[in-house]
C-alpha cells in the first residue's frame, strides 16, 4: 500500500496578499489601532521609515519591483565581489590596534588565535611611526596583512611599512595589506583641508605592487557624525570619484586607480540595513566603473562594527550588537570585517575583549558556517527591494555632492556637516523618546553595575565632523547620577507612588522604574497604596522629594487628587503621572510611551539638586 502524497498545509486554504490585507485589517480595528477617517492601506500602519525616507513594508512579495542582480563575480556585483563568494576561505578577520604599548605583544596574540589581518592606528593618534618594526618584529608580512591607519602621517608610514617589506625580501608581488592613505577622511575628522596632488603623487611614487591598496575611503566619518546609510554610502562614493580623479590626472591609469582603492562602511546590529547596505555599495561602484569606463571589477570592503552603537554601560550587551553587525557584514559580503571590542566606548580594550572580538567571527565563521553560502540573502525580496531604494538613496546623496563641487568642496562649504547634522537631530529625537531603544541604557537599565576599568585610549583627532553615541545623552545623565552618589553616599531618588492593587499598578510602576533609571535615578515605591495618607507616610519614609504616581485609569479617577494634595503637603516639590491624562488631578507633568524621556530626565535631575 502506498502511503498518500503530502501536501504541507494542504488542508489550509491558498494564501495570498488580499486575504492577508483584510486579516491585518481586522485585527488592527479590533485594537483600535487605525485612527478615525484612515484611508490608506491599513498595513501601511505597520510599516516603519529609516533614517533615508525608505519605508520599510510588513510584507514583501515576488511583486515588489527590483532589478536584476546578476551574478556573484560580475558586474554589478551585487551578489559578491567574487564568483565563489566566501566559500573557499572565509572573509578576512581584521583587528585593529592603537596602543604603542602593548600591540607587540597583542598583535601575535590575534594572529595564533583566528585574526588574519592587523590594522594599525599609527602616527600622532596612536603607535610612533618609528615602532612599526618592532611592533611587526614577528609578523609575516606576506602571510598577514597590514592595514595602515596614519592620518595625515600617511607618506611617512607607508614608507617605513614599505621598508620593512622590503628588508626582508618580500618581492612586491607577494607584498599585501593597505597603505591607508585616506586625506578627505582626515578633512572630514579635523577640517584640515585635503591635499589631493599629494595623495597622486605619493601614490604614483610608490611603486607597483599588485596586491597592496594604496587607498582607503572610509565612510565612518559619516556615520559617527550621525548619518544615515545612504548619506555614509554616497559620501564614501563622492571620496572615491575625487580620489579617481586626482589619481588619473597625475597619469595613473584607471583601472590601477581603481584597484589601489579599499573601502571601508559601519556595520550596525540592524542586520537588514547591514546587508544591503553591504550589497548596495558594490553596485554604486560597479556603476562608477562603469562609467569612467573601466574594467569591470568588484569594491574590496572592509566592515567595521558601529563605534557609534556601542554603549560604556552595560557595556556586555555590545558583545550582542557586534555579533549582529558582524553577521550582517558576512552576509552582506564585506571582504574583511573588524569586530570592534565590546569595551571600546570605556577606553582601550584589554585581552578578554580583543579575544571575544575575534572568537565572534570565529563562531560565525567556523560553527555557523555562515560563509558556506554564496549571497545567503540573495533573491529575499524584502532585501533586495531594500538594497535597490538604499543604493537609490546614497546615488542621489551622491549626485547632489558632485553638483556642489565634489567631495572637497561639500566638506569645505558645510553642506555635508548640515546635511549630517539633519540626520543627527532626527536620530536625537528617536533616541530621546527611546523609539530607538538602546538596552541596558534607555531600556532595562541597571544602577547596580559595576563597569569594567580600562586604560584610557589615545585621543582621536577632532576639529571637523563630530563624532557621537547614541548612548552618550543617557550615559551623561547616568555620570550626574554617579558624581552625587560619590559625594552625597546616595542616588537621586523618585519616589514611585503605586496606587492600588499590585494588577493596577505594575504595569505603570514598571515603565516609571525602567525610564527614571535610565537617567540614575533610583525608584522606590510605596507597595499597595489604597489611601492619600498611606502615600504621604511611604513618600515621607522614602526620602524622596519627588514622586510618580503610578496605577490604573479607575485608581487615578478615584485617588489622583487627593494623593497628590496629600504629597505635596508631605514636602513633595514636583509630582508626576504615569499616563497621559488626569491633567486635573493636580499634578506637575507626566510621563507616558514616547515622551521625550531625555528632557524628563534633565528636568527631574535639576529639580533633585543634581548639578549638570
Amino acid at each position: 500500500m502506498t502511503a498518500p502524497d503530502l501536501v504541507l498545509a494542504g488542508e489550509f486554504p491558498a494564501a495570498d496578499h488580499v486575504r492577508w490585507q483584510h486579516l491585518v485589517e481586522r485585527v488592527l480595528r479590533r485594537t483600535d489601532a487605525v485612527p478615525d477617517g484612515y484611508d490608506r492601506p491599513v498595513e501601511d500602519l505597520l510599516a516603519t521609515t529609516t533614517y533615508d525616507g525608505i519605508q520599510v513594508k510588513p510584507l514583501y512579495t515576488a511583486a515588489d519591483p527590483a532589478p536584476a542582480t546578476g551574478y556573484p563575480g560580475l558586474a554589478p556585483f551585487t551578489r559578491g565581489s567574487r564568483p565563489d563568494g566566501h566559500v573557499a576561505a572565509g572573509w578576512e578577520v581584521r583587528q585593529r590596534h592603537a596602543d604603542p604599548a602593548t600591540t607587540a605583544r597583542d598583535v601575535l596574540a590575534d594572529l595564533e588565535n583566528g585574526v588574519g589581518s592587523l590594522w594599525l592606528v599609527v602616527g600622532a593618534a596612536g603607535i610612533p611611526i618609528a615602532d612599526l618594526g618592532t611592533v611587526l618584529a614577528d609578523v609575516y608580512l606576506d602571510l598577514a596583512p597590514v592595514t595602515l591607519d596614519a592620518g595625515p602621517e600617511y607618506r611617512a608610514a607607508s614608507t617605513e611599512l614599505l621598508t620593512l617589506i622590503a628588508d626582508r625580501g618580500i618581492p612586491h608581488a607577494d607584498a599585501v595589506g593597505t597603505l591607508g592613505a585616506d586625506p578627505l577622511g582626515h578633512q572630514a575628522r579635523t577640517g584640515d583641508p585635503a591635499d589631493l596632488a599629494e595623495l597622486a603623487a605619493h601614490v604614483a611614487e610608490t611603486g607597483h605592487y599588485p596586491r597592496l591598496r594604496a587607498v582607503v575611503v572610509d565612510g565612518l566619518p559619516y556615520h559617527q557624525a550621525g548619518g544615515s546609510d545612504a548619506q555614509e554610502l554616497g559620501a564614501a562614493l563622492a571620496t572615491a570619484v575625487a580620489y579617481l580623479r586626482a589619481l588619473t590626472t597625475a597619469g595613473i591609469d584607471v583601472d590601477t586607480a581603481i584597484g589601489l582603492m579599499e573601502f571601508r562602511f559601519a556595520a550596525t546590529a540592524d542586520q537588514f540595513l547591514t546587508i544591503a547596505k553591504f550589497r548596495a555599495a558594490r553596485r554604486l561602484w560597479s556603476r562608477v566603473v562603469e562609467v569612467v569606463g573601466a574594467k569591470p571589477v568588484g569594491q574590496r570592503q572592509h566592515a567595521v562594527t558601529s563605534p557609534a552603537m556601542l554603549t560604556a554601560r552595560d557595556p556586555w550587551v555590545n558583545m550582542l550588537r557586534t555579533t549582529l553587525a558582524a553577521f550582517g557584514a558576512g552576509v552582506g559580503g564585506a571582504d574583511a570585517v573588524t569586530v570592534v571590542p565590546f569595551d571600546s566606548a570605556i577606553g582601550l580594550p584589554d585581552a578578554f575583549a580583543r579575544r571575544i572580538a575575534r572568537n565572534t567571527q570565529a563562531v560565525l565563521l567556523e560553527e555557523s558556517r555562515l560563509a558556506g553560502v554564496i549571497d545567503p540573502a540573495g533573491g529575499s525580496w524584502y532585501v533586495e527591494s531594500l538594497t535597490d531604494d538604499l543604493a537609490k538613496a546614497a546615488w542621489a546623496w551622491f549626485t547632489e555632492i558632485e553638483r556642489a563641487g565634489g567631495l572637497p568642496s561639500a566638506l569645505t562649504s558645510g553642506l555635508v556637516a548640515d546635511r549630517l547634522a539633519a540626520t543627527w537631530a532626527e536620530r536625537e529625537r528617536n533616541l530621546a523618546t527611546r523609539a530607538d531603544a538602546i538596552t541596558g541604557v534607555s531600556e532595562f537599565p541597571n544602577l547596580a553595575e559595576r563597569a569594567p576599568v580600562r586604560a584610557p585610549a589615545p585621543p582621536a583627532p577632532t576639529g571637523g565632523l563630530p563624532v557621537h553615541r547614541y548612548a552618550e545623552a543617557y550615559e551623561d545623565l547616568r555620570d550626574r547620577s554617579d558624581r552625587t552618589l560619590e559625594e552625597a553616599g546616595a542616588r537621586p531618588k523618585v519616589f514611585l507612588a503605586t496606587l492600588g492593587p499590585v494588577a493596577a499598578h505594575t504595569a505603570r510602576a514598571t515603565f516609571a522604574a525602567n525610564l527614571f533609571q535610565a537617567g540614575g535615578i533610583e525608584t522606590p515605591n510605596g507597595g499597595v497604596i489604597t489611601s492619600p495618607e498611606e502615600a504621604a507616610a511611604r513618600f515621607t519614609e522614602s526620602g524622596a522629594t519627588v514622586a510618580c504616581l503610578c496605577g490604573s485609569e479607575k485608581s487615578y479617577a478615584e485617588l489622583a487628587a487627593p494623593v497628590v494634595e496629600a504629597l505635596k503637603a508631605a514636602g513633595a516639590v514636583r509630582v508626576l503621572l504615569a499616563g497621559k491624562g488626569h491633567r486635573e488631578s493636580g499634578v506637575d507633568g507626566h510621563v507616558y510611551t514616547g515622551c521625550d524621556a531625555v528632557a524628563v530626565l534633565r528636568d527631574t535631575l535639576l529639580t533633585l539638586g543634581v548639578p549638570a
